[in-house]
């Protein structure tokens, strides 16, 4: 019986909880538009060359044949980066997160937000977005001779290697001798027209080219595009960002067979914030509007030491964020307020007086 009372006692005190927060909430109702400031991170480019170096079939011949001793006798593949590009992007600052309040005393009309929640600007058309970067597209190959195409009957009836490589070198300078020829015009059977000409000499060019080949080996670039993201952080001015190498590309962070990239970020202005957006009734008409008033910052990005690429821009983490007040958007007189979609920074604030 006791142990009954004492059940009632808590279920009935949780009821009259409940009841509470029931009537503090329907005493104090909340409208507004929950959006984010942005955070700005940088997206960086990097077109990647492979070289692709396969050894002929006669090179262990080169020397004794072509008189070349410059010719690599192994296959190899290298990496290395030809260009870099940067493009901020915005992502919604979660630290940025405030819900406007929306009121009748106040001009609201519109509120422009991306669809991530980013706020765009109040009573005002968006601020027109950066394009993204497209992406990189290869141009197309040529396509690959076949050198043994060009081999005659007596190569490829030679009994061994050498003897193959022997007649092949035999046959270049024979291509060679004939071309000398025709270019001095003392070949036994000359061509009628300077485009029979052209045409007879293209293919010498092209037989001996392919005969080469077989010496020289072949080697084939290929470029491809590789993207990643850093996010700055205030306080990180230099932080390892990748690394990358000539064997294999880009590798893991902890693979110490690659080099070290490092990218730094030194703040160049840091501005405060400024009184002239707000007003003496800031507290009476705090609306919860915030716009940041974003830093300058100076990006490099290091090969070890030595700086491969260096941009200034400015940033929405970098700075200070500034709330607007509410007298901006009076019965009286109303405001534009226009926001640049990549640092949450103002782009264009306009007055305007509304009629009576």
């Amino acid at each position: 019986m006791k142990n009954n009372q004492v059940w009632s006692r808590m279920l009935l005190f949780a009821l009259m909880s409940v009841s509470s927060v029931l009537q503090l909430s329907a005493q104090s109702p909340v409208e507004g538009t929950t959006y984010y400031l942005p955070r700005t991170e940088l997206q960086f480019t990097f077109l990647v060359e492979k070289t692709t170096y396969t050894p002929g079939e006669f090179a262990i011949y080169a020397q004794r044949y072509m008189k070349r001793s410059d010719v690599k006798k192994e296959a190899e593949t290298a990496y290395r980066i030809v260009d870099v590009k940067m493009q901020p992007i915005a992502v919604p600052d979660s630290s940025k997160r405030y819900t406007l309040l929306i009121d009748k005393k106040y001009t609201i009309s519109d509120v422009a937000r991306k669809d991530n929640g980013i706020l765009l600007g109040i009573n005002v058309e968006p601020m027109e977005e950066p394009q993204p970067q497209a992406p990189f597209a290869p141009a197309p190959k040529p396509k690959q001779v076949n050198p043994k195409d060009y081999l005659n009957e007596d190569i490829l009836t030679a009994g061994s290697p050498w003897k193959m490589a022997e007649l092949t070198a035999q046959e270049i300078y024979e291509i060679r001798e004939s071309r000398n020829l025709l270019s001095r015009g003392k070949a036994e059977f000359m061509p009628q027209d300077g485009a029979q000409l052209r045409m007879m000499l293209d293919g010498m060019d092209r037989q001996e080219r392919a005969l080469l080949q077989l010496f020289e080996g072949t080697t084939l670039q290929d470029t491809t595009e590789v993207r990643l993201v850093y996010v700055p952080k205030p306080g990180n001015d230099r932080d390892l960002f990748f690394r990358f190498s000539r064997h294999f590309g880009f590798v893991d962070n902890d693979d110490l067979g690659g080099s070290p990239y490092y990218i730094t970020v030194t703040e160049e202005q840091i501005p405060t914030a400024d009184e002239n957006l707000g007003d003496d009734k800031k507290i009476k008409d705090d609306i919860n509007l915030y716009v940041n008033i974003p830093g300058r910052v100076k990006v490099s990005l290091l090969n070890g030491a030595a700086p491969i690429f260096t941009n200034s821009l400015f940033m929405g983490q970098y700075g200070v964020t500034e709330n607007l007040s509410g007298a901006l958007f009076g019965k009286k007189q109303t405001s534009k307020v226009q926001l640049n979609p990549i640092t949450g920074g103002i782009e264009r604030i306009t007055e305007e007086v509304l009629g009576k």
